[in-house]
């Protein structure tokens, strides 16, 4: 063969060659477009369908309410992500849109918790709303969940009578939309879609598994938590989970004693569809003990008087498969608040909870590398350095 067809041939073989590694790069671009489509399922409640007006009934009129004005919860949940969209997958309107992939996954903000409690002290009553959700990505194909992060918000007021109806649905309009500048549970929805990844096959998954509460520490936790459908114990892993979700950008499975039966969740979407999901197996697990709580008279002058308010807990994070402890490790955090001299009633859980609630944040911001300052000053455990050292790798896993 002589030189100059030889090199003829070479050149039509290279050329072959180039475009087949083009189609290959195409197909494979497009596998992964694929598996980064996301639907929005929209908003939806937990638990059995047929008690969901009993469980939550201020959301349920917020909603209709809504509905009623012509801007559904699904429509402002749509409108919220398209003003700050996801970074790191497409998010469809529809879950119609991702037939024929191999893995269909969907989104929703889920809403486990709803408490409205109106409380005495004098002649003021304190009105506190609580709404606790999930950003919940699931496989409607397998109908399995594959990661979620907890999202809640929060509003107090205080009335010199039992405060309306019309009030209470105020406040409750207040908690999911936001207000002063911070986002209510609509907006956090939609905050954390934009930073949430879709899993991968190596994705290892995180949950609190385990919660107890000494007896120490249920004087200082109102009934309204206590006696709430879900019970003290959802609330504190919540309390966690969301906490080092939001502060080290971990997923986290919901817990599973709160909202779920034979480790089956349910929820009812706003379109009326009902799921049962199947909760994952954690390849790491959280136990949570709530020890105590202590307050301590911090100094008085004219003003008034200000006392510490402390929290104390046990945490531990493991694999359960090879029985190796990432953390283990007692915790205290105190947060001064002063009562004002003509405040004639004190009510002391707000100041707990903040005690508890900034440890965990404290605890999440350690784990994102934000520094070990106060988590050497607030924990027994002697070699907390290489726990937090060695949990920051277990999260890595889990992003």
């Amino acid at each position: 063969m002589n030189q100059s067809k030889f090199q003829g041939i070479k050149g039509v073989l290279t050329q072959a060659l180039r475009w087949s590694l083009c189609a290959l790069a195409l197909v494979g671009a497009n596998a992964i477009a694929q598996t980064k489509g996301v639907a929005l399922a929209g908003f939806a409640y937990s638990g059995d369908a047929s008690s969901i007006a009993k469980r939550f009934p201020y959301s349920k009129q917020y909603e209709a309410r809504l509905k009623a004005s012509g801007t559904p919860l699904n429509k402002q949940l749509w409108q919220a992500t398209s003003a700050a969209p996801p970074q790191h997958f497409d998010l469809v309107p529809q879950i119609a849109e991702l037939k024929g992939a191999d893995q269909a996954l969907a989104v929703a903000l889920v809403v486990n918790a709803e408490t409205v409690s109106v409380e005495r002290f004098g002649d003021v009553r304190k009105l506190m709303v609580l709404i606790k959700g999930q950003v919940l990505f699931f496989d409607f194909k397998s109908m399995s969940v594959v990661r979620a992060y907890p999202v809640s918000f929060a509003a107090l007021d205080n009335y010199r009578e039992d405060p309306s109806e019309e009030e209470i649905l105020s406040k409750v309009a207040l908690v999911y939309e936001g207000t002063a500048g911070k986002p209510g549970v609509l907006g956090r929805f939609a905050a954390t879609l934009a930073k949430a990844k879709v899993p991968d096959s190596a994705s290892k998954l995180l949950q609190v598994s385990q919660v107890t509460v000494k007896p120490e520490a249920l004087p200082f936790i109102p009934e309204s938590i206590k006696n709430a459908p879900a019970g003290v114990q959802t609330w504190a892993a919540d309390m966690l989970g969301e906490a080092l979700s939001t502060r080290a950008g971990v997923p986290i499975i919901p817990f599973s004693k709160g909202y779920a039966i034979g480790n089956v969740m349910s929820m009812r979407v706003a379109d009326g569809d009902v799921f049962n999901l199947k909760l994952p197996k954690p390849d790491y697990e959280i136990s949570l003990e709530l020890s105590g709580f202590k307050k301590v008279k911090y100094g008085e002058a004219a003003a008034g008087v200000s006392y510490i308010y402390g929290a104390y807990a046990q945490i531990k994070i493991e694999e359960p498969l090879l029985g190796r402890k990432y953390l283990d490790t007692a915790l205290k955090n105190g947060e001064v608040k002063l009562v004002p001299a003509t405040q004639n009633y004190v009510d002391d859980f707000p100041a707990f909870y903040d005690a508890i609630n900034l440890m965990f944040v404290k605890l999440g911001q350690a784990l994102d590398g934000q520094g070990n300052a106060w988590v050497k000053s607030a924990a027994a455990a002697p070699d907390i350095e290489r726990h937090i050292s060695d949990t920051r790798e277990l999260i890595k896993q889990c992003k």
